[in-house]
């Protein structure tokens, strides 16, 4: 026997095969869902606005708002919450921010309701000089998030100094260890119309790409997403325009946005209906900075998108049927979830 040609073929095959057992880990994708959730006015049941901002919501209030309608919201919400998996993703998103909260407490309520208790997710919350007395927050859990830092943002209206909505809340973490940052949003209504109220969502638009901007300068290849109930579709001006968050993954720059949820409203899926006609408010924008093509396998990517639309979240009535099973409707309560679908995507590494 000659060692001296068997003993390279034997190192040969021996590197072939640690080569290709790298390949396989690689390919072995860690996922981890990031989600958003409008919360459809989930106040608690005490009047406590010192501005009767939560009159609707109290047991005196229109919608007799008591301890037992307060209790199913929060457990119907924490069921949906519990929903939110898949094959590899079977604790939950990482990441839930929410809006239309009325203050941190219900939060804490949320976490502790039973289909989702066993998940020990945290909280981020601010209180926002918002004129309805609501906020926005974010949830997290923290087998995969480490939160380092949280700042809260004013929209500031030039001559219109009275205009008070929500605050917009950035909050840098790490996940699988890479630095995310996730700046939360509820931008203004389109109350009085859609192009009457445009330049205040504009604004709002204005002020998340600020924030970007200014962690890129600390921190130029970090991940970061735009999230939140925006009240303006994908190819809106405040999102196409002033974001600047494109349709299509490969017009997007390190620093540019991709909006993966504008292909999906043009196949007719969206978060929210009215008059038969749907719209995809409830966005989550991620940067150039997580797209495969810059980043490279070894870091955190955008993978998909997803809307959840389940059917126990769906109304079954007629002129509803279809639409997020809410709340309220017509001022009879329907023991419902919420009148937006949930919204997620997954990041992997």
């Amino acid at each position: 026997m000659n060692l001296r040609r068997i003993l390279p073929m034997f190192i040969l095959a021996a590197v072939m095969t640690i080569a290709s057992g790298n390949s396989a880990n690689a390919q072995a994708t860690q996922r981890f869902g990031v989600a958003f959730y409008n919360l459809e006015n989930l106040f608690d049941t005490i009047p406590n606005n010192p501005l009767g901002r939560d009159d609707e919501y109290t047991p005196a209030g229109k919608n007799q708002w008591g301890s037992k309608k307060y209790w199913n919201k929060i457990n119907n919400l924490a069921y949906a919450i519990s929903k939110m998996t898949d094959d590899k993703t079977g604790l939950g998103p990482a990441i839930i921010g929410v809006s239309e909260i009325e203050n941190k407490s219900v939060l804490e309520d949320l976490v502790k309701a039973e289909p989702i208790r066993k998940w020990m997710l945290q909280i981020c919350h601010h209180d926002s000089p918002d004129r309805r007395g609501v906020d926005v927050g974010l949830l997290y859990n923290p087998r995969f998030f480490r939160v380092l830092n949280v700042t809260n943002h004013t929209l500031v209206i030039p001559g219109y100094e009275s205009f008070k909505t929500r605050d917009q809340m950035c909050v840098t973490g790490i996940l699988a260890g890479d630095t995310l940052s996730v700046i939360v949003n509820h931008w203004p209504s389109r109350l009085g119309g859609q192009e009457q109220s445009s330049y205040l969502r504009e604004a709002a638009a204005q002020l998340s790409k600020d924030i970007a901007d200014s962690l890129w300068a600390i921190r130029p290849n970090q991940g970061v997403i735009i999230m939140g109930d925006l009240n303006d579709d994908p190819q809106d001006k405040s999102c196409a325009k002033v974001l600047g968050a494109k349709k299509n993954a490969e017009d997007v720059t390190p620093h540019g946005f991709y909006n993966p949820w504008w292909k999906k409203l043009d196949n007719g899926i969206g978060t929210l209906a009215y008059k038969g006609s749907w719209n995809l408010f409830d966005q989550i924008i991620v940067s150039g900075t997580l797209l495969g093509k810059y980043t490279g396998p070894a870091h955190m990517h955008f993978l998909s998108s997803r809307v959840m639309n389940f059917e126990f979240l769906k109304d079954n009535d007629g002129s509803r049927q279809g639409y997020p099973l809410r709340t309220h409707s017509g001022g009879v309560w329907l023991n419902g979830y919420s009148d937006h679908f949930p919204t997620e995507i997954f990041l992997g590494k």
